[in-house]
């Protein structure tokens, strides 16, 4: 979980455009959320994450859209390990 939030956290400094942005602050904050949490709340947490990470396309930055392909990356990884 903390290097899923490092990654989308390290988007927040990149020039990214407005709308991706938004989607990637608030998997951020729902990362944020779950860092610590019960299994059941953290399950929930990456769902939505991996919600938000769906609408993500392009960033307009070639680095964050690297954060952005492994933070889905991790996604994956944490919901198989939680199933």
């Amino acid at each position: 979980m903390a290097e899923l939030y490092d990654h989308l956290e390290a988007t927040a400094s990149l020039p990214v455009a407005t709308r991706p942005s938004q989607y990637l602050g608030e998997a951020q904050a729902v990362v944020g959320d779950a860092r610590g949490a019960p299994e059941p709340a953290v399950e929930k947490r990456v769902s939505q994450a991996d919600e938000l990470l769906s609408h993500v396309e392009e960033t307009g930055s070639e680095e964050a859209d690297e954060h952005v392909e492994r933070a889905r990356e991790l996604v994956d990884d944490i919901r198989s390990e939680l199933a």
